[in-house]
C-alpha cells in the first residue's frame, strides 16, 4: 500500500496529453491539481483504486513520449483545486482589507462578494472577469487597487474582460489595468501560442480536441483549416500530426497577426499558407485530404467551401464542429428511483441527438458534394467526439466524416 498520494510523474511538455489519457482510463483524480516539480516534471494525481490497473507502456505509446512516466507517491500532496482557490482568495481578501482600512474604509460582506471568483492566468498576466470590483468604493483607490490585486493573485500584469465585441470577429473588450503590454504566451502540449489579450480570446476549453488532432497521422496530407484563429488546430496539425501543408483561413486581422507569430515561434511557417479574408471567397479547390471546420455554434456556412476543397479523385475527411442541443428526456416515463436513473436517461438522449445530427449532416454533405462536383459521393461517419458541455443538453461535438467519390 502506498504511503502518500499516488501520482504519475511525467514531463511538463507532455502533461496535458497524459492527463487526457488518464481521463480516458478514468484514473485521474479530478479533485487535485497537478504539482510542478523543479526539474521540469509534474505530478498528476491518480485515483488509488486505479494504480494497480495502469499500464505505463500503454500510456507511453498513447502519448508517443520517451520522457519520464512513472508512478510515485507524493508526501506533499497536490492541493485540491478548491483549497488552492481558497488560499489565493484569502490572501487577496487580506491585502485588500488592509488597503481599505489604511484609507479609513470599513470591510463589508458586499465587498467580499465583489472579489473575483474565477480568472484566467497567462504567464504573469491575470485576466479578470467582468463580474468583480463593481462597487463604487474601488474607484477611489485607483491604481493602488490594481497593484494590491496583482500582489494578492501573484501577478505582474492585470487586465479585465468587459464583454465580447459585436464586430463580427468575436474580439474581446479587454482593458489593461496594470502592465506595459498585453501580449502573452501560452503553452499547450508543447505548442507555443502567443496572442494579444486585448484583441484575441484564448479558447482553453478545446484542449481535448487539440490533443486528439495532435494524435492524427497526417503525413503526406494537405489540410485546410477554415477557421484558423491564432492557430488552435493549425499548429497541432503541423507540429504533432505531421501534415505536409496546412492552408489556414482567417478573416480577423488581429488573429492573423498572432497566427503568423505562432507559426514562426513553432518553426512551421514553411508548411503553412495563410488566406486572410472570408473563406467563402476562397479560390482553392480540389486540394484537401482533410478539412477542419472548427467553428461553433455551427460551421454550416462553411460546408459548401469544404466540399469544394476536397480532392475530387480521392476525397478525404471533414472534421465538423457543432453545438448540438438534445431534447429533455421524458422523465414521466422513467420509474422514480432517484437522480442516477434520470442522469443515465439524459446521457442516452444526448447521444441519440448527436447521432441524429451526424446522420443528417452526412446526408447533407453527400448532397452538397454532388452539387459541387456533379458526381455521386459516399459519406461515412467515422467518429463523433464530445468536446465539452455548454449547458444541460447543449454539447460541443465534432463529427469525423469520411467522404469518397463513388
Amino acid at each position: 500500500m502506498m504511503d502518500g498520494v499516488p501520482c504519475l510523474r511525467v514531463s511538463q511538455s507532455h502533461a496535458q496529453h497524459f492527463r487526457k489519457c488518464l481521463q480516458i482510463k478514468e484514473a485521474l483524480d479530478p479533485s487535485l491539481s497537478l504539482l510542478k516539480e523543479p526539474n521540469g516534471t509534474v505530478l498528476l494525481s491518480i485515483l488509488p483504486s486505479c494504480v494497480s490497473q495502469l499500464d505505463l507502456q500503454s500510456l507511453r505509446s498513447m502519448v508517443d513520449s520517451d520522457g519520464p512516466c512513472e508512478i510515485v507517491s507524493s508526501q506533499f500532496p497536490p492541493q485540491s483545486k478548491k483549497e488552492r482557490g481558497r488560499t489565493k482568495g484569502n490572501k487577496l481578501e487580506k491585502i485588500l482589507q488592509e488597503l481599505l482600512e489604511s484609507h479609513g474604509e470599513r470591510w463589508t460582506e458586499e465587498l467580499r462578494e465583489d472579489l473575483p471568483r474565477r480568472f484566467q492566468r497567462h504567464e504573469d498576466l491575470v485576466l479578470l472577469g467582468d463580474n468583480c470590483f463593481s462597487q463604487p468604493i474601488w474607484k477611489k483607490l485607483d491604481q493602488q487597487l490594481w497593484s494590491a490585486v496583482a500582489k494578492g493573485l501573484e501577478a505582474k500584469r492585470l487586465a479585465k474582460l468587459s464583454r465580447i465585441s459585436s464586430d463580427g470577429f468575436r474580439s474581446p473588450v479587454v482593458i489593461m489595468l496594470l502592465g506595459e503590454h498585453s501580449w502573452v504566451k501560452h503553452v499547450d502540449n508543447g505548442i507555443r501560442y502567443e496572442f494579444d489579450v486585448t484583441k484575441c480570446m484564448f479558447s482553453s476549453g478545446n484542449i481535448t480536441e487539440k490533443l486528439r488532432v495532435a494524435g492524427f497521422n497526417c503525413k503526406g496530407e494537405t489540410v485546410v483549416d477554415l477557421y484558423a484563429g491564432i492557430g488552435y488546430f493549425t499548429l497541432p496539425y503541423l507540429v504533432h500530426a505531421g501534415a505536409s501543408h496546412v492552408h489556414a483561413c482567417e478573416w480577423n486581422p488581429d488573429a492573423v497577426e498572432a497566427l503568423e507569430r505562432n507559426l514562426k515561434a513553432n518553426r512551421v511557417s514553411d508548411r503553412c499558407t495563410i488566406h486572410q479574408g472570408d473563406n467563402r471567397q476562397l479560390s482553392l479547390c480540389d486540394t484537401a485530404d482533410r478539412v477542419n471546420l472548427g467553428l461553433i455554434p455551427s460551421s454550416e456556412n462553411g460546408w459548401p467551401v469544404a466540399c469544394q476543397l476536397l480532392k475530387r479523385k480521392t476525397g478525404g475527411i471533414l472534421h465538423i464542429h457543432q453545438n448540438v442541443t438534445s431534447p429533455l428526456p421524458n422523465t414521466a416515463s422513467i420509474p422514480a428511483v432517484g437522480d442516477a436513473t434520470q442522469r443515465v436517461s439524459g446521457k442516452k438522449a444526448d447521444r441519440e441527438a448527436w447521432q441524429a445530427w451526424a446522420d443528417d449532416t452526412a446526408k447533407h454533405i453527400a448532397s452538397l458534394l454532388q452539387d459541387v462536383t456533379g458526381a455521386s459521393w459516399k459519406t461515412n461517419i467515422l467518429h463523433i467526439e464530445h468536446v465539452k458541455s455548454y449547458a444541460p443538453h447543449v454539447h460541443h461535438v465534432v463529427l469525423d466524416l469520411e467522404c469518397r467519390p463513388c
